[in-house]
């Protein structure tokens, strides 16, 4: 059996769409994204020991997640989510 051979193809075509701040705007998007057939990972974003030591009470509830989405679904799920609360969009990157 041969064995696959890629030459620096990028296979991975995933990119950072957006951030949400909050579990309400989350579990929308993720409705959202599965009526639509748009496929997402999402990324938690762990908090630092200060942050968590340091951060009191109103701190505690607030998680950060990061939305990542096939490029092919860009500008179809950025049209959808106009107008979701705590919900920061990702700037393209000009490479």
């Amino acid at each position: 059996m041969t064995p696959l051979i890629f030459d620096d193809q990028n296979i991975n075509r995933e990119v950072a769409f957006c951030r949400v701040y909050s579990m309400a705007s989350k579990e929308k998007l993720e409705k959202l994204f599965l009526k639509n057939r748009i496929s997402y990972f999402i990324e938690w974003q762990e908090r630092s020991f200060l942050t968590r030591l340091f951060g009191g009470e109103k701190n505690k509830e607030k998680t950060v997640f990061t939305i990542r989405i096939n490029e092919a679904d860009v500008e179809r799920a950025t049209e959808l989510v106009q107008g979701i609360d705590s919900i920061k969009l990702r700037k393209k990157e000009d490479a």
